[in-house]
């Protein structure tokens, strides 16, 4: 077995399927506000934080109007989170074998993502998954969203180890290169984007599904 001290997880993408329900969500109000919003554009902003997110959509849909744009934002979310709250929201393949698998072997684990924290509570509650991480770190407890590496260093300080000694678990680009400045290795389980050949060599590995990660670890 690797010696793994403790592993860090992402959350969008990676243990629920939620990009898919925030894209869909995007498409449709900004149908309604004739908003040229696309799933390519969706897919720029995956894994950076809402607020930038929002700053940018003011930015390339200035010419719609400000309230327009904020009526796009706020509706949006709202969609998506209406369906958070009712827990309509799978879990990706291998979360709850992985999770077993780590708590078998005493290996610890936060998470870190980039969303806010009653989101994050809302998902791992109904997922009945809240017991199986330590420590949770959030939007709201960093200053710089990834690819800052500032959200892993935090993960890495509240598990107590030194970053070379845990493993962080990742679905997106920003994801990947917060992991690498922060210096935790990474494995990527890509989600809506496969990576690139450089992205790739930023990793130990890439996966299909978290079914994979137990074997890797077994190595």
């Amino acid at each position: 077995m690797k010696k793994v001290k403790g592993i860090i997880f992402d959350m969008d993408g990676l243990l629920f399927d939620t990009e898919s329900i925030y894209c869909e969500a995007n498409l449709v109000v900004a149908e309604k506000y004739n908003l040229p919003f696309t799933k390519e554009i969706y897919a720029k902003y995956i894994g950076i934080s809402d607020e930038e997110v929002w700053a940018d959509m003011h930015k390339i849909f200035a010419d719609h109007g400000e309230e327009t744009v904020q009526k796009f934002i706020d509706e949006s979310w709202g969609m998506a989170h209406d369906r958070f709250k009712t827990g309509e929201v799978d879990l990706k393949p291998g979360v709850h074998e992985l999770l077993a698998y780590l708590e078998d072997n005493n290996i610890p684990r936060v998470l870190a993502s980039s969303n806010v924290r009653p989101v994050i509570e809302i998902l791992l509650e109904h997922a009945g998954i809240r017991d199986k991480f330590s420590d949770i770190i959030s939007a709201e407890d960093v200053k710089f969203a990834k690819p800052d590496p500032e959200i892993f260093v935090i993960a890495a300080d509240r598990l107590g180890i030194n970053p070379a000694d845990g493993l962080v678990l990742e679905d997106s680009k920003n994801g990947i290169l917060a992991a690498e400045g922060a210096g935790v290795p990474v494995v990527m389980v890509p989600d809506i984007l496969p990576p690139t050949e450089d992205l790739k060599e930023k990793t130990e590995a890439v996966f299909t599904s978290l079914h994979e990660v137990i074997n890797y670890l077994e190595a």
